[in-house]
């Protein structure tokens, strides 16, 4: 399970990979480290099929019987939780991501804490990517959270269990606006010549 990623990139950086799109500010802040429960920019489909560029906070409030802990990660994606939103390509947005990390299964022997491991594209020019993400709006404003799938070797080596579905910006379009078994379909793990760990 990703909850830590990096957003460093800029707005025209943002607008060179995945395109013009409406909201942008003059610029963004680097976002060195985003953690569940903060704002982060997110690109969505518009009414007129444009793209815009929203601050949402990271974590969907979760289900009531589950204790409405919020859920950062789409794993199950037939839980009827994600249904409706993996289904309407309304309800669907790329988070733009230059690295994320995923800690260590044990802990250093000096400190006696897990280590950080951060991940990003093999290739550093450029080094933006996008996680597949649903989104929704709320009196308090949008939630997002993103997919994860099944870790390739490289992920696995620190953690075997999952890993965010990562799209390239060629992939984004059909992630937005695809039917919903094409788009669940980019639900895979990363190529591993694609990727390198960043530290």
């Amino acid at each position: 399970m990703c909850n830590l990623y990096s957003m460093t990139a800029t707005v025209d950086e943002l607008r060179r990979i995945f395109g013009p799109f409406d909201g942008d500010k003059t610029n963004l802040p680097p976002f060195d480290e985003i953690y569940p429960g903060y704002q982060a920019p997110v690109l969505r489909r518009k009414e007129d099929g444009g793209l815009a560029l929203e601050m949402m906070k990271w974590g969907f409030p979760g289900p009531v019987s589950a204790g409405s802990r919020p859920v950062t990660n789409v794993r199950n994606l037939s839980s009827p939780f994600w249904r409706n939103a993996l289904s309407d390509p309304k309800r669907r947005c790329i988070v733009p991501a230059t690295s994320f990390c995923e800690w260590t299964a044990e802990p250093d022997p000096e400190t006696q804490r897990k280590a950080k491991v951060w991940f990003g594209l093999a290739d550093p020019n450029p080094s933006i990517f996008a996680f597949a993400g649903l989104w929704r709006p709320s009196e308090e404003g949008p939630y997002m959270a993103f997919l994860t799938c099944e870790a390739n070797a490289t992920v696995g080596a620190v953690h075997p269990k999952a890993m965010p579905v990562m799209l390239r910006p060629a992939d984004a379009g059909r992630w937005l606006d695809s039917e919903r078994a094409d788009a669940c379909a980019l639900a895979q793990p990363f190529e591993d010549t694609a990727m390198r760990r960043v530290s």
